[in-house]
């Protein structure tokens, strides 16, 4: 006899729906995987205080009539026991423009979808503090996904400085 354990995913957007919410704009997406050093990913933790898991990073160029419009950026952290994944707007002078919660794994917490909870983190930028229950409200219930997305932008916003600049 053997357990089983259940398995919760919802997918709410994907990419190129996701690129259309968070660049209306944009006419054409540029797909511009990175490959970090180590260097990189230690200068990402180092402007951050959060390690950058993976050398690879999922990134597209949004464009309108060929001017860059920001970054778009997939991007993954734990929730409590599963991944979330998110998508980040970047714009090209290292502010959040906006995020997009993609697929949320976890049981409990999927109010981080919510449009009041994610507009807290337009305008942010790297060298201003983000943290949860300062910066950015907590929910109760998602404490874990509150603070990981939340690591997680600020995260992306260091690896804009270090591999994305114009």
């Amino acid at each position: 006899m053997s357990a089983t354990t259940g398995v919760y995913a919802a997918e709410y957007l994907a990419v190129p729906a996701a690129q259309k919410v968070l660049f209306p704009g944009a006419d054409h997406f540029v797909a511009m995987p990175l490959m970090l050093t180590d260097a990189q990913r230690d200068e990402i933790k180092r402007l951050s205080g959060v390690r950058q898991r993976s050398a690879s990073q999922a990134v597209w160029r949004a464009e309108q009539q060929g001017v860059l419009l920001g970054w778009f950026i997939v991007d993954e952290v734990v929730g409590k026991h599963e991944f979330i994944t998110y998508a980040a707007a970047l714009s090209p002078q290292g502010a959040v423009m906006g995020i997009e919660v993609l697929v949320y794994r976890e049981t409990y917490g999927s109010q981080i979808r919510g449009e009041t909870w994610r507009k807290q983190f337009v305008g942010k930028r790297l060298q201003e503090p983000l943290i949860l229950g300062k910066d950015v409200e907590n929910i109760s219930g998602a404490t874990l996904s509150c603070k990981n997305v939340t690591t997680g932008v600020k995260r992306l916003l260091a690896l804009q400085q270090v591999a994305l600049r114009p």
